[in-house]
């Protein structure tokens, strides 16, 4: 149905509501279309008057990236692995001009248009169904995010070049992932599951990561933020009813998976591709 917003929060959230309250009929009607996208796993979003409580409460993420991110103003992005594309929605708050997600997974593609739509078909963000390998080396975005992906690969240092190569010189990547405590010689490299994940193949240290990145020929590479994922973060809801993390740790030791591993800790990483020659004559200019 056309809806459009009478007031949209995309900095604090991503909250449509109209002037006044939908019908009971039709904000039925629209809760129950965006029902059948079920399962929601990025969010959350408060829709007019619909609340869609996610599996990951993703804004306390992005709480935990913004703080250490360059300002947004004006700034082309790229999502790798953006899934319903929750927070491009929040970098379109914190001021970025345009915000291209990356995920190949249709049904998150069918969420991020029901959602753009109920935000009045907002056109500063865009969901294209391709995996990272499948764009060529564009070197065109100033910031770059990868979060919840480079566990996934089974390459994790080629993703790490993907990315890269998306980056204009001097632009910021803004690394999400599963670490692992340890030097920077520890990498786990789970068996046939982690977390009953079955494609999960590379967790290093942060300190393995940020060697990794420095291979790559990042720069300025820091370790910005480490966290326990918690069962407050990562839950079934009524827009997720399957299994989720609870599930998948230890009910003896919540330190420690199923498989017992340890429990998932995620830290952030920021790193800035080098200017080039032929980039810093271009700005002096």
């Amino acid at each position: 149905p056309e809806l459009t917003p009478w007031r949209l929060d995309l900095l604090h959230s991503v909250t449509a509501e109209s002037e006044t309250p939908l019908s009971e009929g039709h904000q039925l009607r629209v809760e129950n279309l965006l029902k059948n996208l079920m399962p929601w796993r990025k969010g959350p979003y408060s829709l007019y008057g619909i609340n869609i409580d996610t599996e990951w409460r993703s804004d306390w993420k992005w709480e935990r990236v913004l703080p250490h991110l360059s300002d947004l103003t004006g700034r082309t992005i790229l999502d790798v692995g953006c899934g319903s594309g929750y927070h491009m929605w929040r970098m379109i708050g914190a001021g970025a001009h345009l915000a291209v997600g990356i995920d190949p997974t249709q049904l998150f593609l069918c969420q991020f248009e029901a959602v753009r739509k109920l935000l009045g078909n907002d056109q500063r963000a865009h969901l294209l169904p391709l995996g990272i390998e499948q764009l060529p080396a564009l070197e065109a975005f100033d910031t770059v995010f990868s979060m919840g992906v480079l566990y996934h690969r089974r390459s994790p240092l080629d993703h790490l070049w993907q990315l890269k190569d998306q980056l204009a010189p001097g632009g910021e990547l803004v690394l999400e992932t599963l670490v692992v405590e340890g030097d920077e010689n520890t990498v786990l490299v789970p068996g046939d599951r982690y977390a009953q994940m079955r494609n999960v193949y590379f967790i290093p240290s942060a300190a393995a990561l940020k060697m990794w990145l420095e291979k790559c020929g990042f720069i300025d590479v820091r370790i910005v933020d480490a966290c326990i994922t918690s069962t407050d973060e990562q839950r079934r809801t009524e827009w997720m009813t399957s299994e989720s993390l609870a599930d998948f740790l230890d009910p003896q030791d919540q330190r420690k998976t199923v498989e017992g591993y340890p429990a998932p800790l995620r830290a952030v990483i920021i790193a800035t591709k080098p200017e080039t020659q032929q980039s810093l004559a271009k700005k002096a200019r």
